[in-house]
């Protein structure tokens, strides 16, 4: 199965000390075909270097770009796709990355994504599908 990868997932995977980082690290892991949406590396890597440490997310982008994850680039009606659910979701605090995530699983018809933010990606009415698998 293919799934689409948040931000929280991989900044758990990455940081060792998350409460989560077990969980997060085994659902990659068994994840057949991760997608590493485009949108997810300017959070994430401003994320790691708060958090954690430099040489983490150099490792990380070096994994990437080695091939160890997919990565997906943002379309232009993707974007268009995610101001509308930006707009519709304005009240709940759902931000952009994650409206990109939505819009991309749509033109992807990708049902399943691995997220530690269960709130917001519980929240969406999808076109493609009644809700998101959501794991771990």
């Amino acid at each position: 199965m293919t799934a689409l990868l948040d931000t929280g997932l991989l900044l758990a995977v990455l940081d060792s000390d998350d409460d989560l980082h077990a969980v997060s690290a085994l659902a990659l892991e068994e994840e057949l075909e991760p997608i590493l949406p485009d949108v997810v590396l300017p959070e994430l890597s401003y994320l790691v270097q708060r958090e954690l440490d430099t040489s983490v997310l150099v490792r990380f982008l070096r994994a990437v770009a080695g091939g160890e994850l997919k990565l997906e680039q943002t379309r232009t009606a993707d974007l268009s796709r995610a101001a509308d659910i930006l707009e519709k979701y304005a009240d709940s605090g759902v931000d952009f990355v994650d409206c990109v995530i939505v819009a991309m699983a749509e033109r992807l018809n990708i049902t399943r994504i691995l997220t530690v933010d269960r709130r917001h990606f519980s929240l969406f009415r999808l076109n493609h599908c009644p809700a998101f698998e959501i794991a771990p």
